[in-house]
């Protein structure tokens, strides 16, 4: 192909995405930021915690700019500012409440423009846009290599419930044919979670991949020294990055530290995936039985896992 008419269809590319995106305005997303400065507050919010020195590496801004965005958000009480307890040159750059507040909206209004331009794409034009947009990256980094995006858990936000009850119902639906009862279970599920919360004794992790929730696991009271594992999630999109034994990884060791003598959970044998993550955490499978409570054919299984005898076996 010629060069010639490769970089112009680029450029073509590049003023018709911005234009869509409306990258140019001054109030991006209708947030009173700019591109960059929205930017700038995304990696401050991905990282959690970070320096001057860092965000400039990768964005590679103008210093003097980047000092004054971000005396701007200091000045906004977006973030605060600490010294370095590993070297006291450097000052630690972390979000405030209000911070994550006003990253947490801009992720949303991020999604909910992306939503809106792909929800007339079918399955088929979804998984082309996807492999498009994943051979793009791979021909212009130049080694062939995606840079990985970052991965953390994180405690819930306003919203991370109702997403865990859409993203599973969603994912469940589609790809099994499970039916509205499900739906009404995991509600449930959440509505007395919330209902009947105790921080000291119950938590919810959300897995994240880059600014995109991607999984979810809750640990609840189940009474008598037994905790349980609740709704692990895990979109297929970012499983092989252990982000599923990890979830599980921190529930035990929450429910270790909360002085549960056991951890239980419910499950369904066609959640391949998932099984494996537990056998290797190791849990083991006490009871199963064939149900159509979401409509199909299938076996439910419970596995627990013994926490006091399994920490007393490793130490």
């Amino acid at each position: 192909m010629d060069r010639t008419q490769l970089i112009d269809d680029i450029r073509a590319f590049n003023r018709f995405y911005t234009n869509r995106l409306g990258v140019l305005a001054g109030d991006y997303l209708g947030r009173p930021y700019t591109l960059t400065e929205a930017r700038i507050l995304y990696e401050i919010g991905a990282r959690e915690r970070t320096t001057a020195s860092a965000i400039n590496a990768d964005l590679g801004l103008d210093p003097g700019y980047l000092s004054r965005v971000l005396a701007k958000f200091n000045r906004s009480g977006l973030t605060a500012v600490e010294a370095d307890p590993d070297d006291r040159r450097s000052r630690l750059i972390t979000l405030t409440a209000k911070g994550r507040e006003e990253f947490g909206e801009f992720v949303d209004l991020s999604r909910q423009q992306v939503a809106t331009d792909i929800a007339d794409l079918g399955p088929e034009e979804s998984r082309e846009l996807a492999s498009s947009l994943a051979a793009t990256q791979q021909l212009l980094n130049g080694s062939g290599h995606v840079t990985p995006e970052p991965v953390r858990l994180r405690g819930p936000r306003p919203g991370d419930y109702g997403w865990i009850i859409q993203s599973q119902a969603e994912a469940y639906s589609r790809d099994y044919g499970w039916n509205d009862a499900f739906e009404t279970l995991i509600t449930g599920v959440v509505a007395e979670f919330l209902k009947t919360f105790n921080p000291e004794r119950e938590c919810t992790w959300i897995a994240e991949l880059g600014s995109r929730r991607v999984g979810s696991v809750m640990l609840a009271d189940g009474g008598d020294g037994v905790a349980k594992l609740r709704l692990l999630y895990l979109d297929p999109a970012a499983r092989g990055r252990g982000l599923g034994k990890a979830l599980v990884a921190e529930a035990i060791t929450f429910a270790r530290g909360a002085g549960y003598r056991q951890l239980s959970l419910w499950t369904n044998d066609i959640l391949v995936a998932a099984r494996h993550i537990y056998v290797e955490a190791g849990f083991r499978l006490v009871e199963e039985s064939p149900h159509t409570m979401f409509g199909p054919e299938l076996n439910g299984q419970t596995w627990v896992l013994d926490l006091q005898a399994d920490r007393s076996g490793s130490s």
